[in-house]
């Protein structure tokens, strides 16, 4: 049965291969449950594809808030990297609001600085940006040095807020902690939460809102999804983050409903909206034509309303009739290939229902930086073990806040559980997937090219770092981090779009017409001495 998962581990050194084997799974359905290690750390030299815990907080949480100033306190190097690469898309939502994303904020430390310390510096840089740009909140991001030397950025982060009278919040969201950028996540969720939701008092003006959680608006996903939502008779308070606002995300609390679509860098914010105001969460996709019907019919079920109800469908009729002839036409083009997909966040989950969509399957997949339940389901949570890594990342508590009542009693929200309405769970990707497939988690290089090896997918979606070492294997290869500058691929328009790029790409494959030199000739010469 676990054919292909023996052959790839086979390779690995004995100590490897203890590291590896666990977090390698070949989906049985037995009469034990599929389990899989994640959240530990990656086996030093490996060429692992994660990211690091300043990237989760100011590179994906962050960073995508338009109106706020995200400085990095740190070289300019970790600056340069999480700025403008993910193509968190942003527009001024009424006149004069400002847009801060396409600006890259730094301290650019030097060895000077990490000497003699750099919160001076920071301070300055902070009075020359309000200056400039008169912001209404900072957000302090932290790279590896500034925790290393100690620069205190809670108190700098306070003296500027009673300085300028604004909201600033220090991130210790230093690049060595955790096992990747999900601790960046939690950081970021942690600030949010504390001092940023729940400040705003402007209520919703429309019957039914909702927030998007865990969107980052790449390629304008966001976008069509408040587009549909709306076409519906939603109100959208608020999105965290893309095309997110300060202004919006402290009004987030007054929304009827949170809607979650990356359950790994937003459930901290989902779960502790929940306790506090009563706001029930839902897991949604609106990655897919049916991943997206399926979850409007969700939200309809919720909110329990016949008129909501009607119009949710009439709604996707309207939208299948305009994408009909453009999904069978995509859909003759690419039933039956296959693909692999390695990405962060849900989208490893997502986009195999986009895939499906077209009758494509895919037959290995893994996540950068989940946890076990983003594979196996939120039921696993209590099984795991916090370890020394998970212990450094501080867990905040918050109680019911008062005036903040739950829509729905515990008898209410089993019925409507039982009606197929996702409430404030998550299955998990692997129940999504068949028998004899492949899950990897923090998957590296070498086991990337092996599988390929194995199972041949016709195409491959990555990441950043590894889509051009599969494209001169000869494999075609998309990233779903920004999706080669394409986009978007959320909703019903979004899936044709999806459609005519993964076409072009299989149909076009120049990569697999072209030798990389080191198959043809040797790229390195020498000679045996010693003799005489």
């Amino acid at each position: 049965m676990s054919k292909e998962r023996d052959l790839l581990l086979d390779k690995y050194s004995s100590r490897i291969f203890k590291n590896r084997k666990s977090h390698i799974t070949q989906l049985e359905f037995g009469e034990n449950p599929d389990e899989i290690t994640a959240n530990t750390r990656a086996i030093p030299g490996i060429i692992t594809a994660r990211g690091c815990c300043y990237a989760g907080c100011k590179g994906v949480v962050v960073g995508p808030v338009k109106d706020s100033v995200v400085i990095t306190h740190g070289p300019i190097g970790c600056a340069f990297y999480s700025w403008g690469t993910r193509r968190n898309k942003a527009k001024s939502s009424y006149e004069g609001e400002p847009n801060f994303v396409p600006y890259s904020f730094c301290t650019d430390m030097r060895a000077s600085d990490i000497v003699f310390g750099g919160e001076k510096k920071l301070e300055e840089g902070i009075d020359e940006i309000m200056q400039l740009f008169h912001p209404k909140c900072i957000f302090i991001c932290s790279t590896c040095p500034i925790g290393l030397i100690g620069d205190d950025v809670q108190a700098v982060a306070k003296r500027v807020e009673e300085k300028y009278g604004i909201t600033a919040i220090g991130y210790s969201c230093e690049g060595y902690k955790g096992v990747s950028q999900s601790a960046g996540h939690h950081i970021a969720n942690n600030g949010l939460m504390r001092y940023v939701i729940g400040k705003g008092e402007e209520a919703p003006k429309g019957k039914y809102s909702v927030n998007i959680l865990g969107e980052y608006n790449i390629g304008g996903d966001g976008w069509e999804q408040e587009r549909i939502l709306k076409k519906i008779g939603y109100e959208v308070v608020s999105v965290f983050t893309g095309d997110g606002s300060y202004e919006t995300l402290k009004n987030s609390h007054l929304a009827d409903l949170n809607l979650v679509m990356c359950h790994r860098s937003i459930n901290y914010i989902a779960e502790m909206m929940k306790t506090k105001y009563g706001v029930d969460w839902l897991k949604v996709n609106f990655i897919g034509v049916g991943a997206t019907s399926k979850s409007l019919r969700m939200m309809a079920k919720y909110f329990n309303d016949p008129e909501l109800t009607k119009r949710t469908e009439e709604v996707i009729a309207e939208e299948l009739a305009e994408i009909n002839e453009d999904m069978e036409f995509y859909k003759s083009k690419l039933k039956g290939k296959t693909a692999g997909i390695f990405v962060g966040g849900s989208r490893s989950h997502h986009y195999q229902m986009l895939l499906r969509d077209f009758g494509m399957e895919t037959t290995i997949a893994g996540y950068e930086f989940a946890h076990r339940d983003d594979y196996e389901g939120r039921e696993i949570i209590p099984q795991i073990k916090a370890d020394a890594d998970s212990k450094n990342i501080e867990e905040i508590s918050v109680e019911r806040a008062v005036g903040y009542d739950d829509r729905y009693s515990v008898d209410e929200l089993v019925s409507l559980r039982s009606q197929g309405v996702e409430l404030d769970t998550y299955d998990g990707m692997i129940k999504d997937m068949k028998k004899g497939y492949m899950v990897v988690d923090d998957y590296n290089m070498f086991e990337t090219d092996q599988l390929i090896d194995q199972y041949k997918p016709d195409i491959f979606f990555s990441g950043i770092k590894d889509k051009y070492a599969i494209q001169h294997g000869g494999v075609v290869s998309r990233q779903m981090h920004s999706y080669d500058y394409s986009g978007p691929y959320a909703g019903f328009r979004g899936a044709v779009n999806f459609g005519r790029d993964v076409t072009m790409s299989l149909y076009t494959n120049a990569w697999s017409l072209v030798k990389p030199p080191w198959k043809t000739m040797p790229m390195l010469e020498g000679t045996l001495g010693g003799a005489g």
